[in-house]
């Protein structure tokens, strides 16, 4: 979890930035859409699209952007032509990199891909090139003020949660995915709001980079993240605590 812990909490803090500009308005948009499109609208049997809405309820995206991005996932409103592709590649010193994005023009955003990954000492690489390198799994922060280990040590073992990962002033939760529904409904039950949530890829294994590495790798993925299809980007890579407190100082 430690290589993922380091770049899990950059761009957890990164989100929180983009939240008040208003950056993820069309990310989450998009997650409704497909949420809507590949599970149909009913929010009570539809956890994926339950929680895109619920996340943009909380970064104060307005009703209407929400209603329309539903409706357009339904088939209420043209537009909801979108699909989950996964862009695979290598950055720099050969971490493994995973893009999921959602596109409305694969001709468009591929391309697009391949030239970020290419600019910032990357490669675009095939359908499973790196995909076996991680576990598919739901990922919650929770502030360490909201609860303490113990507590959310056992309330993970009832609900059916992996691991509970302290990093600094957040806990990192991790379920599988099959398992995001009961563990969410224990949190909240618990009285516990999570600082973020998401489903995402942790590596089964990590390597470590330098500070020179670091920063490009960093870059690389900072710019991926940034990309208006992509909804999160996951990589195999390890900061060591004095490279980390270096880039940081």
């Amino acid at each position: 979890m430690a290589g993922h812990s380091h770049w899990a909490n950059i761009s957890h803090k990164k989100a929180m930035v983009d939240n008040k500009r208003g950056k993820l308005w069309s990310k989450l948009s998009k997650a409704i859409i497909v949420a809507a499109k590949t599970g149909g609208g009913d929010l009570d049997t539809n956890v994926r699209l339950r929680t895109a809405i619920n996340d943009a309820k909380a970064v104060s995206m307005p009703k209407d952007n929400i209603e329309r991005a539903y409706k357009k996932g339904t088939g209420e409103l043209e537009g909801g032509n979108m699909e989950e592709v996964i862009y695979e590649g290598y950055g720099p010193g050969g971490v493994a990199i995973m893009c999921e994005a959602l596109t409305d023009n694969r001709n468009r955003t591929a391309p697009e891909m391949r030239k970020i990954f290419e600019v910032h000492g990357g490669n675009l690489g095939s359908t499973n090139c790196v995909a076996w390198m991680f576990d598919r799994k739901a990922l919650f922060f929770i502030s360490t003020e909201k609860t303490t280990e113990t507590k959310l040590t056992e309330l993970a073992l009832e609900s059916g949660a992996d691991d509970v990962l302290r990093d600094g002033d957040q806990f990192q939760l991790t379920c599988n995915p099959e398992a995001y529904s009961d563990v969410l409904s224990a949190l909240e039950n618990a009285g516990i709001e999570p600082d973020s949530k998401e489903l995402t890829r942790i590596p089964k294994e990590t390597v470590d980079l330098d500070v020179p590495l670091a920063r490009s790798v960093l870059k690389l993925m900072d710019l991926l993240d940034d990309h208006d299809d992509v909804q999160s980007v996951s990589a195999n890579f390890n900061i060591p605590d004095e490279a980390m407190a270096e880039l940081e100082g």
